[in-house]
């Protein structure tokens, strides 16, 4: 037995509601536990974000209580648990929604390069910097600053942004001219700064700022029971995307998603679907459900975990090989993994998998 989604004449509008908004209310009106408190209710509905578990419900609470407010917030949580779309719904429901949110993950910037993305520089303030260039921090003035991975800064520019926070002022580089600022910031993490603190590796002046208003991002394995509707949200979003149709859902599929751990959360359930609905062939969700199972035997074996592009690779250079490396054809690779030629040749291309002799062999 299947679940029936995605189409219109198959009942997409029943599904469309509930992964549309985070409203409680969308679904059966959620019970009081036996003798205990009432569940925790969003009353705001937050776009892009899919789910009604009471742990990511409590987590929205909080994002409605801080959002009209300019107090500086700190969002906690595994990677790929959501927290760049959390910082969207704040901005989107604060008096600062009209204005900017400038983003920067601070990770993805060479430790050399991250003062001046932040603060800016004027011209000749190092070798190289031949214009002028207009930072984060004053890009964000009137509106939203988000800086995800705010534990990659270095300590010696965490006074400098201690000083936004508390001053309201900063500097360029290479100019001596203070600049006031109006900046609402949202800051994010996975790492325990207090244990970077202990090891020397944070000021715990700046953590105490960041932390005004902490909001801790459940990860998947405690929500399982968002994992359908986030399915069937991605499913939709990717079959429109790729012109696949997608009809059914097995339950099988569902009960074997919801039995796994997603230590890569969200982002890594999202990636699974994408390479799902690529290998489905007809209307039911062929999901690679043995990946699943190798990824948790790795973890219990302490083994090294393949990556999802890793065990994509392998699988295609598997039917590849099997097939004498002809793509298509009946007895092509292309046949063998259920997609048609020019689906196969994409994913090649996109994963670096060429032919032992470089030429591909066309039946």
């Amino acid at each position: 037995m299947g679940t029936t989604v995605m189409t219109p004449d198959t009942g997409w509008r029943r599904w469309k509601p509930a992964i549309s908004t985070l409203r409680p209310a969308i679904a059966s009106e959620p019970k009081s536990e036996p003798g205990g408190e009432e569940p925790v209710r969003a009353k705001a509905s937050f776009e892009g974000i899919v789910g009604q578990s009471a742990a990511l419900r409590q987590a929205l609470q909080l994002v409605e209580m801080v959002a009209p407010t300019d107090s500086t917030v700190l969002l906690m949580g595994e990677t790929g648990t959501g927290k760049e779309l959390i910082a969207r719904a704040i901005h989107d429901h604060s008096r600062r929604k009209q204005r900017a949110l400038v983003k920067l993950n601070c990770a993805a910037i060479p430790t050399g390069l991250l003062e001046s993305e932040l603060f800016g520089h004027e011209r000749g303030a190092f070798t190289g910097a031949i214009v002028q260039k207009i930072g984060r921090v004053e890009l964000a003035d009137q509106g939203t600053l988000f800086l995800d991975e705010i534990g990659d800064i270095p300590l010696e520019l965490q006074p400098k942004l201690l000083r936004v926070l508390q001053e309201r002022e900063f500097e360029r580089l290479g100019s001596t001219r203070t600049q006031k600022i109006d900046v609402r910031l949202v800051a994010a993490t996975h790492r325990n700064l207090e244990r970077m603190i202990a090891d020397n590796q944070f000021r715990s002046d700046l953590y105490y700022r960041l932390s005004v208003f902490p909001i801790e991002l459940p990860p998947l394995r405690e929500r399982t029971g968002d994992i359908p509707l986030l399915v069937h949200h991605f499913v939709h979003e990717f079959g429109q995307r790729m012109n696949r149709r997608i009809e059914t859902i097995p339950e099988e599929t569902i009960d074997a998603l919801k039995q796994y751990a997603w230590p890569g959360n969200i982002r890594e359930l999202q990636n699974l679907m994408e390479r799902a609905v690529l290998l489905s062939s007809g209307p039911v969700l062929e999901v690679p459900l043995p990946y699943l199972v190798a990824r948790t035997t790795s973890r219990q074996n302490g083994e090294k975990i393949q990556t999802l592009a890793e065990a994509e690779r392998g699988h295609i250079i598997a039917a590849l090989r099997g097939a004498d490396w002809v793509i298509s054809g009946p007895n092509g690779a292309a046949t063998r993994l259920g997609i048609n030629r020019s689906t196969l040749q994409f994913r090649m291309r996109k994963l670096g998998i060429v032919r032992p002799d470089m030429m591909w062999v066309e039946a």
